[in-house]
């Protein structure tokens, strides 16, 4: 299973054109992934105060094109020693198997949601 954090107004309006590709696919050419390790650094690294995210979890087995796992990018001042999933296709809509609300807490911070633990 891998994650990624999106803007529920954003998946509502991909499960309505029946399509999920995020800017970052065209901008960066891979949509960014999350294993459940990773997904509250991410989320807090890069989502912080932002109200009105989901997680879509994925199951890898359903997806037309497996994701690739590498490291950030440095020269984003991203340094870690895991490796990311990423997806170089439009995400297959029937891999997701859940969808997970993804509020943050007063302070701005994430916690990892109970469907997830």
């Amino acid at each position: 299973m891998i994650l990624h954090i999106v803007a529920r107004a954003d998946w509502d309006s991909a499960l309505a054109r029946g399509i999920y590709a995020p800017p970052s696919l065209g901008a960066e050419g891979f949509i960014h992934c999350s294993t459940s390790a990773q997904i509250l650094r991410t989320a807090n690294r890069f989502y912080r105060g932002k109200n009105g995210l989901v997680i879509l979890c994925i199951d890898e087995s359903r997806l037309q094109a497996a994701p690739r796992y590498e490291p950030p990018n440095p020269a984003l001042g991203e340094t870690s020693a895991d490796l990311f999933p990423h997806l170089y296709r439009p995400l297959d809509l029937d891999a997701v198997v859940s969808v997970i609300d993804f509020p943050c807490s007063a302070d701005g911070t994430f916690e990892m949601p109970a469907a997830l633990r």
